[in-house]
């Protein structure tokens, strides 16, 4: 017995309504990207090795998927290498390409390599799959959308703020109400550190600081003291673990801490004009919100940081995020290019719609009229009225067979087929069709014209 096919862990089958779903908020956000000025482009699925090793750090590097060299690869391989079981070396021997592990360091490649041909500051969005050969669990799989839109070229901060109206801009098409859009500056973390004397512990400090949600005030400074942060710079944080109210309100008090700090004070400015001008343009749905614990991406962000949080009443992770880099493209050797970009969590955003029951009923649009096979000549006369039906915007079929009548209806109820026509002897003669509602079972005769409109 043959044995029953499967997919690779970590990957997905979608179905017919899923994909339907999927491509309703591809659209939605792919509509957005255009209407902002963003320009698409397209890379490989697959970039040569040195493009992506070394640009994740080591655990990155290990969930690349690397692809074997055609043909025999071994006769090529690194013998030394292959009898001391050294796999790094090896490796490099007998593999040259690997699949993008994001959509980020590609990009970064195409900048380098099209610099002549792109006008500055360049506007791309990017969606498109990526692979990673990570441990699959709920919520992470080894092979997922990116929806990426970035900015190089500029360092205004204009650019952030109309990407805080593109996140408003999509979450409010897509009517999910409710949504937080939060924001810190890694010049404000890097200038808090200073103040307390552990600017070489930035990460360490962050770290813990990003814990006061889910551990509170003690264990967060206890964690501090066990990174060797002193006793002292801690108590200069005591304003931080009170720090709520306003943007504004938060603003001031962050002015007190950091007065020393010219570093903060920087990140300070920044975040003031940044606020000013989304309370002078206003948002449609989302809410903007100063969040000092903010900390991802710290190896590679240098300005704003962004992370969306979906409504309160769903319990799920970010849905989105992004920030400021100022050298994305020195990794490829062209260096001072600035940019800004955001990304979204496509698997993330179903499942609150799904969980919110928020997919329009259109957004799985069914085919609307099965005509009936009672064989070739009724067929024929059928796939006239279904090409007119069609060219009316009207999604219609044919029964691919003349098979007994239960099996045809069968088939329109199980597909949730609203209507059903049937043509024989008599509406062909008379130039007419049979319609049958089938949630009701009511028939009708109707002409081409009034199939239209009813239909």
């Amino acid at each position: 017995m043959a044995q029953k096919p499967s997919i690779p862990k970590g990957t997905r089958d979608f179905n017919p309504e899923q994909v339907a779903k999927r491509n309703y908020i591809f659209n939605t956000i792919r509509s957005a990207f255009e209407t902002f000025g963003f320009q698409p482009i397209e890379t490989p699925s697959f970039e040569n090795s040195e493009t992506l090793m070394g640009k994740y750090g080591d655990e990155g590097d290990r969930l690349i998927f690397k692809i074997l060299n055609s043909g025999d690869y071994l006769s090529k391989a690194n013998q030394d290498a292959y009898e001391q079981k050294d796999a790094l070396k090896l490796t490099s021997s007998i593999s040259e390409k690997a699949l993008r592990y994001d959509l980020t360091v590609p990009f970064a490649r195409y900048v380098v390599q099209h610099q002549n041909e792109i006008e500055f500051p360049f506007k791309r969005y990017q969606i498109q799959p990526v692979w990673r050969a990570d441990r699959p669990q709920k919520g992470r799989f080894r092979e997922f959308y990116q929806c990426d839109a970035d900015v190089v070229g500029s360092d205004s901060l204009w650019q952030e703020v109309e990407f805080i109206q593109l996140y408003d801009a999509v979450f409010s098409s897509l009517k999910l109400e409710g949504v937080t859009i939060k924001i810190n500056n890694r010049k404000i973390l890097s200038g808090i550190a200073e103040v307390i004397g552990a600017h070489d512990k930035l990460i360490d400090f962050t770290v813990a600081l990003d814990k006061l949600d889910k551990i509170g005030e003690e264990k967060v400074k206890e964690e501090m003291r066990s990174k060797g942060i002193s006793e002292q710079g801690i108590e200069k944080l005591q304003p931080l673990f009170s720090l709520t109210g306003s943007f504004e309100t938060q603003i001031e008090s962050l002015k007190s801490i950091l007065a020393s700090s010219e570093e903060g004070t920087k990140g300070i400015e920044e975040l003031s004009f940044i606020n000013e001008a989304i309370s002078e343009l206003g948002l449609n749905t989302a809410t903007l919100q100063l969040d000092v614990t903010l900390a991802r991406g710290l190896n590679y962000y240098t300005g704003a940081i962004f992370e969306v949080a979906a409504p309160e009443s769903v319990k799920m992770g970010s849905i989105g995020g992004g920030g400021r880099y100022d050298d994305l493209t020195g990794i490829f050797g062209l260096k001072n290019v600035s940019g800004v970009g955001i990304s979204f969590g496509l698997d993330r955003i179903y499942l609150v719609l799904e969980e919110l029951n928020l997919f329009p009923e259109t957004v799985t649009k069914n085919v609307e009229v099965l005509f009936i096979n009672f064989g070739d000549k009724e067929a024929l006369f059928s796939l006239k009225a279904i090409k007119t039906l069609r060219s009316n915007g009207i999604n219609a079929e044919l029964y691919p067979d003349s098979a007994k009548m239960k099996k045809q209806m069968n088939h329109a109820n199980k597909r949730l087929i609203p209507y059903v026509v049937l043509v024989g002897e008599e509406e062909m003669k008379s130039n007419t069709f049979t319609l049958k509602t089938m949630s009701t079972g009511d028939q009708q005769k109707l002409t081409i014209e009034e199939l239209i409109s009813h239909v």
